[in-house]
């Protein structure tokens, strides 16, 4: 059913997107949809979350830096696919009206997506390349404003600036992440610690 909104949302686009349509197209009666999802909406969102579960992964690079570039440049692949970019945009356009959608959009995607911000602090932090949270609460915080940031970042360039996330931005952002204004502005690269 999932592999159908998604193949709908590629073919029709969101405002013709029906249930009718999905339920037809995965072969089953449009009550077996509503029994699980209440309307389009709440569809299209776990159609989306569930392609970023099965494709947004943390690689384990060896450095921070290579395992934040390499995450970047792999959501915004996913930003790339026609269905993701359609449902996204879509979906994100409609939470600003509807509180339960904004709600579902943060369980089934940001919520479950922000797992590879801590995996990749954890790792991080094992490597000494960056110090241990004491407060359990200031490293939730830390965690949330991590995520946000590259997310942001991402979807922004990706999906409203219509910009190209290739290797030298994703590279360049990771820079200003990990080493702040300075070193992007002047153009400083520190040194890999894979090298």
């Amino acid at each position: 059913m999932l592999d159908a909104t998604r193949a709908a949302l590629v073919e029709l686009g969101w405002s013709k997107l029906s249930m009718g349509d999905v339920a037809a197209r995965a072969g089953v009666a449009k009550t077996t949809l509503y029994r699980r999802w209440a309307n389009k909406n709440e569809l299209v969102v776990d159609a989306v979350a569930a392609v970023f579960d099965e494709h947004l992964e943390l690689p384990d690079l060896g450095s921070l830096q290579a395992d934040i570039e390499a995450v970047v440049l792999s959501f915004a692949s996913l930003l790339e696919r026609p269905e993701t970019r359609t449902a996204l945009m879509a979906v994100v356009a409609e939470s600003t009206r509807d509180e339960a959608l904004r709600d579902r959009i943060r369980t089934a995607i940001v919520d479950r997506q922000k797992h590879l911000v801590l995996v990749g602090r954890e790792r991080a932090q094992a490597r000494g390349e960056l110090p241990r949270e004491t407060d359990p609460a200031t490293a939730a915080r830390t965690a949330d404003l991590i995520f946000d940031v590259i997310a942001g970042a991402v979807v922004h360039r990706a999906l409203v600036s219509g910009e190209r996330v290739d290797a030298e931005w994703s590279r360049g952002f990771t820079t200003l992440l990990l080493h702040g204004l300075a070193a992007a502005a002047g153009g400083v690269t520190p040194a890999d610690p894979r090298t």
